[in-house]
C-alpha cells in the first residue's frame, strides 16, 4: 500500500473508532469520513460494507490491546504492568457501543473476529499473569479466560459509566494479589 493509501486509511480507522465509541456502531458514514478528512466515496473504497469497516475497526483495537501488554510489561513491574493491562482491556471493552449486536448479527464480516480476539488478547494476558504469578505477586489460580470475561462483563455492564467500570476493574485487580504482596 502507498504511504498516502496508508495514512488516509489508518485516519479512517481511528475516526472509525472515536466515533463508534460515541454515537455506536451504526454512526453515519459521512461523519466518519468528515471526521478523518476524507470523502465518503474513500470510506466505501476501503471498506465496501459498514460490516467490513467494523470489522477492521476491531481487528485493530485487539492487536493495539495486545501490542499494550508487551509494553506494560517491558516498562513496570509484573502486578503493575497486569494491572494496567486490565485498565487497558476494560476501556477497550467500554467504548463499544453497539458492537455485541452487530457481532451477533451473523454478518460474514465477523465470523474470523472471535478466532482474531481469542489468539492475541488471551496469550497477551496469559503472558502478564505467568509473570506476576512467577514475581509471587498475584495468586496462581486464575485462568486468562476467566479474567478476559469477567472483565468483559464488568466493563460492558458500566458501559455508561467508564469512570464506574475503571473503579470495578481495579477491585478486581486488587483481588488478584497474593495475600502477603498486598
Amino acid at each position: 500500500m502507498r504511504a498516502d493509501a496508508q495514512r488516509s486509511l489508518d485516519a479512517l480507522l481511528q475516526a472509525a473508532k472515536e466515533i463508534f465509541a460515541v454515537t455506536g456502531v451504526d454512526a453515519p458514514i459521512r461523519d466518519i469520513a468528515g471526521k478523518a478528512g476524507l470523502g465518503v466515496g474513500t470510506v466505501y473504497r476501503h471498506f465496501p460494507q459498514r460490516s467490513d469497516l467494523i470489522a477492521a475497526v476491531f481487528r485493530r483495537e485487539i492487536d493495539d490491546c495486545a501490542e499494550a501488554a508487551v509494553e506494560l510489561a517491558a516498562e513496570h513491574e509484573p502486578f503493575e504492568a497486569l494491572r494496567r493491562w486490565m485498565q487497558r482491556f476494560s476501556a477497550f471493552f467500554a467504548t463499544k457501543r453497539g458492537l455485541a449486536g452487530a457481532l451477533h448479527s451473523g454478518e460474514p464480516a465477523y465470523a474470523a473476529l472471535p478466532e482474531h480476539f481469542d489468539a492475541h488478547l488471551r496469550p497477551a494476558l496469559e503472558r502478564l499473569l505467568a509473570s506476576a504469578i512467577t514475581a509471587g505477586r498475584i495468586r496462581s489460580d486464575i485462568a486468562a479466560g476467566e479474567l478476559l470475561g469477567a472483565i468483559a462483563r464488568l466493563s460492558m455492564s458500566e458501559v455508561d459509566e467508564p469512570a464506574q467500570a475503571q473503579r470495578m476493574v481495579a477491585l478486581l485487580a486488587d483481588g488478584l494479589r497474593c495475600s502477603d504482596a498486598r
